[in-house]
């Protein structure tokens, strides 16, 4: 078995604003949507988004199937460890073993880490994105040589990413985005405010999986496996965003900027937003690329520094 001793376990996004040589030889993304970059494209699910507006300020304009009006974690943590500023989707048929033994996306937008979340909308469960990898294993092995393979292997920065949204992932009656758009449109009658109820089965979640990376490292010392928890910072975004030059929390950019992620935000809706630089959410439940790249900084300088 590899040895891994460069994990990261992370529950948001990252990005820098520092360039080096590169500090790890791959970046190997797990996930949902908050790092998907394109794999739903490759499976039949409801949940894509490979159509305008989705990606309109990704480089060339395209949309990737990344659920955001650019990039998404994966790529500023790439970037921020030198290597490629864009890492690509494991099941997009236009890339090769070549572009993935620098860096890859596993990611599936829909999964959560209970397998009955992946059920509903037919989208990739996290034991297959692992089926996935093993497979890339083979992939890279043959490539790149054994020795070389299970160097980058070992050496990698892994990095896990999902936010809990279904009521399978927490107690199949609630869900813990309190502070996205959606759920605090939901809370309209009050205000709009950020539901404390759905906000405390999180914080209550991510205590306990930061007392598990705590179990996890005293195991298993031939890794390193890191809690990033920018939960505060994205609160703060939210309650303070003309302090970050944001102009508009309460709504989403894309479409009414009410409810609408996946097919409902595409290019004929006519009420989607000019600058999303303004908006730190992109659709209902994913933000923008600028308020990826703010939260991404406070993660890397609070958490993955240590491997740079």
């Amino acid at each position: 078995m590899v040895s891994i001793t460069r994990l990261s376990l992370l529950q948001s996004w990252a990005r820098p604003n520092v360039k080096s040589s590169a500090k790890v030889p791959a970046v190997i993304v797990f996930g949902d949507s908050t790092v998907d970059a394109g794999n739903n494209n490759g499976i039949s699910t409801l949940l894509k988004s490979n159509f305008m507006p989705y990606g309109r300020d990704f480089e060339g304009g395209k949309p990737t199937g990344r659920f955001s009006n650019g990039r998404v974690p994966g790529d500023f943590i790439s970037e921020a460890f030198g290597c490629k500023p864009a890492v690509p989707a494991y099941l997009d048929p236009s890339f090769t073993i070549k572009d993935f033994a620098t860096g890859v996306v596993f990611a599936s937008a829909g999964t959560g880490y209970d397998n009955a979340t992946s059920d509903v909308l037919s989208v990739i469960p996290l034991w297959k994105e692992l089926d996935y990898f093993k497979d890339y294993q083979t992939k890279l092995r043959a490539y790149l040589g054994p020795q070389k393979a299970d160097e980058t292997l070992t050496e990698a920065l892994y990095i896990i990413i999902a936010w809990i949204r279904s009521t399978e992932d927490i107690h199949r009656r609630h869900t813990a985005d309190g502070v996205f758009a959606l759920e605090r449109n939901r809370n309209g009658l009050r205000g709009g405010a950020c539901v404390e109820e759905y906000n405390n089965v999180a914080k209550e979640f991510n205590g306990k999986l930061a007392g598990l990376v705590v179990r996890l490292n005293n195991r298993l010392p031939g890794i390193k496996v890191v809690f990033s928890n920018p939960y505060d910072e994205l609160l703060n975004i939210i309650q303070n965003p003309s302090q970050f030059g944001f102009e508009n929390v309460a709504v989403s950019c894309c479409a009414s900027g009410m409810f609408e992620m996946g097919f409902m935000c595409n290019r004929f809706n006519p009420f989607t937003c000019t600058d999303a630089n303004k908006y730190v959410f992109w659709d209902s439940f994913h933000p923008t690329e600028r308020a990826n790249a703010l939260i991404s900084e406070y993660v890397v300088k609070n958490c993955l520094a240590q491997f740079l």
